[in-house]
This record gives structure tokens, sequence and C-alpha cells, in this order.
């Protein structure tokens, strides 16, 4: 039989409309399709809520895609590995008993498969460029394409509702900014705004991640990367055990809440 050309264009339309139009009232939305924001969609698709994932770039992972410096290995504590093991990513270990190295490829395209395997619907090519607030909660995001956005061009957004967002973009903190500057409502933070990420700090910075994967505004939780710079703490460079448990945490977070709303 031969192929038709319009009939793959059809395929291709039909099924990612059927796909956006399953994630238009989500359980959780992740932005950022980093190693914790992988993380934390993993988590939570497979306790069978409706997550979706948005990753502003055509590729997931990121600074994991590039390892330390284009050097495409990274490196995870013990308490990291077992999260690279859950996910089949092999790793060896180096130089004592606390570091392990993996392939940042391997590492990344495996963790991205199990997340599409547990009923995440992840989409790339999408940028977060406001969210929706009602009663000083945020409860949505205003989605619009990437390439919208680097071209400048004036193209009206749609949105998107959710019970809970999860900020995993990273040292931007994309969302969090929004929400800072176009809310008016104080962050749940010391001061009351986004704290900024403070310089590098290995040791430090992986327990700080972990430590501040919290709620930073009602209904946004930040994880990874983006929980460090809003809560005003330091990076760590091409380590990621604590981007992992920082995903495996805010998981935890949100599964918790939604379970206590549940039973009121």
């Amino acid at each position: 039989m031969p192929l038709d050309e319009l009939t793959v264009t059809r395929a291709i339309i039909d099924r990612f409309m059927e796909k956006l139009k399953a994630v238009l009232d989500l359980d959780v939305a992740i932005v950022g399709a980093g190693p914790s924001g992988m993380v934390a969609a993993y988590y939570l698709g497979r306790k069978g809520y409706n997550v979706a994932l948005f990753e502003r770039k055509l590729s997931i992972g990121g600074g994991m895609w590039g390892g330390g410096m284009m050097f495409n290995q990274i490196v995870v504590q013990e308490a990291g590995k077992r999260i690279l093991d859950e996910f089949g990513v092999r790793s060896m270990p180096y130089d004592g008993e606390d570091y392990f190295t993996a392939d940042a490829i391997e590492a990344t395209t495996a963790i991205c498969a199990r997340v599409c395997q547990a009923g995440v619907r992840i989409f790339n090519c999408i940028s977060v460029e406001d969210v929706v607030v009602r009663n000083d909660r945020v409860c949505g995001l205003v989605i619009n394409w990437s390439s919208v956005e680097m071209a400048g061009l004036h193209v009206d957004p749609l949105a998107i509702h959710a019970r809970y967002i999860v900020d995993a973009t990273g040292h931007e903190t994309e969302v969090v900014k929004v929400i800072e500057r176009k809310t008016g409502g104080k962050l749940l933070t010391p001061s009351g705004r986004i704290e900024g990420e403070k310089s590098l700090w290995t040791d430090l910075a992986e327990t700080t991640t972990v430590d501040n994967t919290t709620e930073a505004y009602p209904g946004v939780f930040v994880t990874g990367m983006a929980a460090n710079a809003t809560f005003g703490s330091y990076r760590m460079g091409p380590i990621f055990g604590g981007m992992l448990l920082s995903g495996e945490r805010v998981a935890q977070l949100i599964h918790e809440r939604l379970k206590e709303e549940v039973r009121s």
C-alpha cells in the first residue's frame, strides 16, 4: 500500500490535538524538562496524576545534556545514584565511596523515556509567558510557542489550568519571576522576593537544593536549581544528585498536598 503524505499530516495533527486537549486541566504542570523536572514528572505520573511537562527548547535534559563544559559525563553522589539505578542508568564509582559517574546522554534519554512511559505528556518548544491567578493563588499557565517569543511576534497565547505548578526552569526561575513581576504578592521567601542565586559551592548547594524544594507561592513549588535561586543558595556545577533528589522531593510534597485535598 503506498504511503500518503496527507494521511501522515492528518495523523500528526490529530494525535497532537488529542495530546494537547488532554492537558488543558491538569493535576500538575511542570515547567522545565531538566533532571529535576523530569524526575518530578515521573514520580507524579506513576501515581496516576494528570501531569504535563513544558520545555521551551527543542531538546529536553536541561544542563544534564552537556555534562561539565560539554564533557558529556555527569557525577552523582551515592544518594543520587539510587535514583539513577531506578531509571536503569548505568554508573561507575570514582575515587572513593561517594562519587559515581554516568554518561550524560544515557541518563537524559533513559529518564525521559521512563517519564513518557509513566503517562506524562511532554511538550517541547513551548514557553510559559504568564500565569493564571485566582484568589492570590496560581492555578494555571499561559503558554505560547517558543518560536513566537524568539521572533518577537505579537501572537496571543493560550491558557491551561493546573492544581499545582512546578518551576523547574533552573537558574532563570522563569515562572517565579513572572509571579514576582505581575501578581504584586509576596513570595514565601525571607524577603518576599526572589533571593537570587549565589556562586558555586558544590557541597552546600547539593544539600540546600533539596532543603529549598518547597512551595514558593501558593500553588507553585520550586525544584532543582530554581529552588536554590529562589531561596538564595549556591549553584553546584555538574553534579546532579541534588537535582534528582529535589525532583523526587517535590513530587512527594505535591502528592501529600493532593491527598490532603481529597480527604478534605
